[in-house]
């Protein structure tokens, strides 16, 4: 017999294209909660992102012949470096908001694989405990990505300073076995904040759960995940190049003799656009991949906990339907080990 599927996914271990249909059915039938969320955040780093961008304008190029004094080299570099820092400031809070927010949405996930709609209140409600186990989450991850490239960059001037340009041939390797590296962290701990969340475990306890769960699957999760943003990112850019095109030619089309104001006006409005239509893309394809990996956590523990068994019992007997499914309940939580020993209820001899 076929297993059940309530929801946006069969009860049983799940194939790619499942995984794929589960995502784009979740986000249909929780837009607002998904695209919503996805949005909020998007909105924010492409504002500030928008705000440095237009800052960069005033910026000056240097000039042809060099810098005449030490005052003038300043008045250059200052902004750029401040422009520099911004960028670098909003990627690292870029990081930080979409940790939070993909343990967060992974709970519509979990409810969507029920058919139970989730709410944007509700869902945030029901993430309300998780909220600072995951920001620590964040903020660890954050650490430890930082130090990662910290190391690397002290070893490549280690590198090129005790051995001059030879020791550049040692780079190219040396940075491909850091992204190596990355990726194969990066995959093992791809569904903590899931289970940060679903589970309520804690971060180091989220962390080792994540790192157990995908234990030889790992192929398999950077396969889908690559593909993923190979997708997100192609249909991004095809979105996206007629706005690029629409920047250089607009001007000359319909206004082709026009002042530096006309055309510093006119490339404000296409850069307006072109970030109000990237947040939006973007927002959609942050909700894409927060379902896939979700939905990659729940395979896994289908896989390994019997998690569809538990979900089969709750569409059974509708046990707790405002609740997160795979969540520890009071029912579980007070569930007695087996076999039972001496004064668990079950008398001896």
């Amino acid at each position: 017999m076929a297993p059940p599927k309530p929801g946006i996914v069969p009860l049983r271990p799940l194939f790619f294209g499942e995984i794929m249909d589960g995502a784009f059915q979740t986000i249909r039938r929780n837009a607002k909660t998904m695209f919503g969320s996805a949005l909020i955040v998007q909105a924010i780093t492409g504002a500030l992102s928008g705000v440095v961008e237009f800052a960069t304008l005033g910026i000056a190029r240097p000039p042809v012949g060099g810098f005449t004094s030490q005052d003038e080299a300043t008045q250059y570099f200052s902004p750029v470096l401040g422009a520099a820092a911004g960028i670098m400031g909003i990627s690292l809070l870029s990081m930080v908001l979409a940790a939070i927010l993909q343990g967060v949405m992974a709970i519509p996930v979990a409810r969507s694989a029920l058919n139970r709609p989730t709410g944007f209140k509700q869902m945030w409600s029901l993430a309300r405990s998780r909220l600072w186990p995951l920001v620590g989450f964040a903020a660890l991850i954050l650490a430890g990505a930082l130090l990662f490239f910290l190391v690397l960059f002290l070893l490549a001037v280690l590198i090129l300073t005790g051995l001059g340009p030879v020791g550049g041939l040692l780079l190219l390797p040396m940075g491909l076995g850091a992204i190596v590296v990355y990726a194969w962290i990066y995959t093992k701990l791809m569904v903590a904040p899931a289970a940060i969340t679903v589970e309520e475990l804690g971060v180091f306890a989220g962390l080792r759960r994540s790192w157990a769960l995908t234990t030889r699957n790992w192929w398999r999760i950077f396969g889908i995940t690559l593909l993923v943003a190979f997708m997100v990112g192609i249909i991004g850019s095809v979105i996206q190049i007629p706005l690029s095109l629409a920047s250089g030619g607009v001007t000359a089309v319909f206004a082709p003799h026009a002042g530096a104001p006309q055309v510093t006006t006119t490339a404000i409005v296409l850069a307006v656009v072109s970030l109000v239509v990237g947040i939006l893309v973007s927002a959609v394809g942050f909700a894409f991949q927060t379902s896939v990996a979700a939905l990659i956590y729940m395979d896994l523990r289908m896989r390994r906990d019997g998690l569809d068994v538990e979900l089969l019992r709750l569409l059974e007997t509708g046990e707790d339907p405002d609740g997160v499914p795979g969540r520890r309940g009071p029912r579980q939580a007070g569930a007695q080990s087996w076999p039972p020993t001496t004064g668990q209820g079950f008398h001896t001899g």
